[in-house]
């Protein structure tokens, strides 16, 4: 089975996620929004319904009225597809090709291709000037911009609310970035926001980030973006689930036991 966990460019309007929601309703794990970062976190099982989120996302979104303190390049913004147990990472390849290849024929958005290639900061730094899309128009679509479309490995998003300054949550970002851990520094209304994807969980996981930001400054609470693996949630004390905001409901693993149970319910 494949992950696919699409990254929206929409979190404020949320009757908009709903209707995208409901389009894959079937095929969702779990959403998340954000509305200062202006961007939803879908997790689907897959390959349908990526092409389907995508349809509705593109008919109904304009970069072009965006604002949002994460950086962005298209209104589908982030689609990686995830081998989960049962596939292999040439199943999530040949997804991740065939869903671009879709991507630019029947929606006419520019995919930049990331994964054995590349790494998506990669692409974030490089699109539009040293980077020309891998697929599709080289020029980006009027209103949706274009796409990053990968293959990764199961990673966790992750978030730690500060009430520091800015550049102190910047240079926290910069401190804790390591090969495992891919760091932002943002403003977040009255808050800043270490903003993290921690790309091998099981080396460094949430409690791993935790405690080195917490040496240094005061966290007013974390922020859990969609899933994380179960094999990342079980070296963290169960004490510290809470606080960590993490739990055995959050992960990948217990989310497709429950829409197996949904569907079978059904039929």
């Amino acid at each position: 089975m494949l992950e696919c966990v699409i990254n929206v460019s929409e979190g404020i309007h949320l009757e908009a996620v709903a209707t995208f929601a409901q389009a894959v309703a079937d095929d969702l794990l779990d959403v998340h929004s954000d509305p200062d970062h202006n961007r939803s976190v879908f997790t689907l099982v897959g390959t349908w319904a990526p092409r389907e989120l995508a349809t509705h996302v593109v008919d109904m979104c304009n970069l072009n009225k965006h604002q949002g303190v994460h950086p962005r390049i298209g209104v589908v913004d982030v689609v990686p597809f995830v081998a989960l147990d049962g596939s292999t990472e040439d199943d999530a390849l040949r997804a991740r090709n065939e869903f671009a290849e879709w991507a630019a024929s029947r929606l006419n958005v520019p995919c930049f291709l990331y994964g054995p290639e590349r790494t998506l900061p990669f692409i974030r730094k490089h699109a539009w000037k040293a980077l020309m899309p891998d697929v599709g128009p080289q020029q980006p679509h009027p209103t949706a911009g274009a796409m990053c479309v990968g293959v990764r490995r199961p990673l966790v998003a992750y978030n730690l609310w500060l009430t520091c300054p800015l550049d102190v949550a910047i240079n926290i970002a910069a401190s804790i970035r390591s090969d495992t851990v891919r760091t932002l520094g943002l403003q977040v209304g009255e808050f800043t926001q270490v903003s993290m994807n921690l790309i091998e969980p099981e080396i460094t996981g949430p409690h791993h980030v935790y405690e080195q930001v917490a040496q240094r400054v005061e966290i007013h609470h974390a922020e859990l973006v969609g899933l994380l693996p179960a094999r990342a949630l079980a070296p963290i004390p169960r004490d510290q689930w809470v606080k960590l905001d993490v739990s055995p409901q959050r992960t990948i693993e217990w989310q497709l036991a429950q829409r197996m149970e949904r569907l079978r319910n059904r039929d």
